[in-house]
């Protein structure tokens, strides 16, 4: 069993930058990916970001690339989102998710944990 934990959400207005963390308090293997996700109620969970937990690889979705970034401390088994130029749109609660078992890394069913998730909120 892995335990995920999210802290570092809240409201901004739009333009502004918040970051995120998901620490794990379990080792997650080199082949593993650990993942952004977000979900607006009554809309399917969208796969945010993703970084590989041996290369380092990492993959955005469109909608983020180029204002997101994630990166992890593998000392600490912690993953950061970076969120920049945030807009109302990327308003949702975000969660971090690992335990990939090798399908398309955005797709949620394809990971087996999931932390509890934390609310980013942006005005206009």
């Amino acid at each position: 069993q892995v335990e995920l934990v999210e802290t570092g959400g809240g409201s901004v207005q739009a333009g502004g930058s918040l970051e995120l963390s998901c620490s794990s308090f379990t080792f997650i293997y080199g082949g593993d990916f650990m993942s952004w996700f977000r979900q607006v109620p009554g809309q399917e969970r969208e796969g945010v970001a993703a970084i590989r937990t041996g290369d380092t690889s990492t993959h955005y979705s469109d909608s983020v690339k180029g204002r997101f970034t994630i990166t992890r401390d593998y000392a600490r088994y912690t993953v950061y989102l970076h969120m920049n130029n945030l807009k109302p749109e990327d308003t949702a609660m975000y969660y971090c998710a690992t335990g990939w078992r090798g399908g398309p890394w955005s797709n949620p069913t394809e990971y087996d944990y999931w932390g509890q998730g934390t609310r980013v909120t942006v005005s206009s």
